[in-house]
């Protein structure tokens, strides 16, 4: 048999992770006709412990160095919200999820389902969006939104404000807007929160969306969506935490790529992160230059 390398061995088992998660959830929607022995999100790690424990060393070493710095990962939201994502990504966003343990997946609504089987017993939520990426469905529709993700498993929700409403200084229909998603979010105990899209709003106005969403009763506000026209900045997370105070959460979203990106917010004032880059950010962590 030819010899393979390091990378093309890790490559294999990567691939065949994804794969087996992938068939996790087409075998647990089959009905089961060999006495209750199909595989399952359930009975996975059960059955797959042996061939874990017999390369572990080598699983380990997959999609990157494990971090030492365990203080980044879990303030990190591991984000996929790209219309194109496929079945297959999103295991392996759930794969990085559970050995980095993220704070969070943060996937769209039509994911969400997937994800909490894909995760359960993992210790990592789900997070989902709602009214994204513009903001401007009704009320009514977000609060939809919202009860139909809480009920598929997500746990922690991220809005996007009412951006129009906010810049004509309708502050009542934006608190009205994010109270009524919270109301929904708190009745199962989930995490709300508000991302106001600093890049298009001037101080003023940040300021002002902030204070609404801490009113409203959401537990953080959020800088970007990132498919605005910029992403967080050190500056607005600053800004925010100014705003809010030391006790409600800040987000900073969108351009955060490296390990130093992460930092910089860090120190800015953010209690939470959203990344796509997530495990390049943890392994800047484990070798800083």
């Amino acid at each position: 048999m030819k010899n393979l390398d390091e990378a093309t061995i890790e490559r294999i088992i990567e691939q065949i992770t994804r794969n087996v998660l992938i068939l996790l959830q087409e075998d647990e929607a089959r009905p089961s006709g060999n006495g209750g022995s199909t595989l399952t999100a359930q009975n996975y790690m059960e059955r797959v412990q042996p061939v874990v424990s017999a390369g572990a060393d080598r699983i380990a070493s997959t999609l990157g160095i494990a971090p030492t710095d365990s203080a980044v990962a879990p303030m990190i939201d591991h984000t996929l919200l790209k219309p194109e994502a496929t079945q297959d990504e999103i295991a392996q966003l759930c794969y990085e999820a559970r050995k980095y343990q993220f704070a969070s997946v943060c996937v769209n609504p039509t994911n969400v389902k997937l994800c909490a089987q894909l995760l359960e017993g993992s210790g990592v939520p789900v997070c989902t969006v709602v009214g994204f990426p513009l903001g401007a469905t009704p009320t009514d529709v977000k609060v939809f939104e919202t009860q139909q993700a809480v009920r598929e498993g997500a746990s922690e929700v991220d809005m996007v404000i009412n951006v129009g409403a906010l810049k004509s200084r309708d502050y009542e229909l934006v608190e009205r807007d994010i109270a009524s998603i919270a109301r929904v979010c708190h009745a199962d105990n989930a995490i709300l929160k508000v991302i106001i899209e600093a890049a298009l709003l001037t101080d003023e106005e940040k300021v002002v969306a902030c204070q609404l969403a801490k009113v409203a009763g959401a537990e953080f506000v959020k800088t970007s969506t990132g498919f605005g026209p910029g992403g967080a900045t050190a500056e607005d997370v600053a800004l925010m935490r100014r705003v809010v105070g030391p006790a409600m959460g800040v987000k900073a979203a969108g351009g955060i790529r490296t390990f130093e990106d992460a930092q910089k917010m860090i120190a800015a004032g953010a209690s939470r992160l959203g990344a796509s880059a997530s495990v390049k950010i943890m392994q800047g962590a484990e070798s800083p230059e």
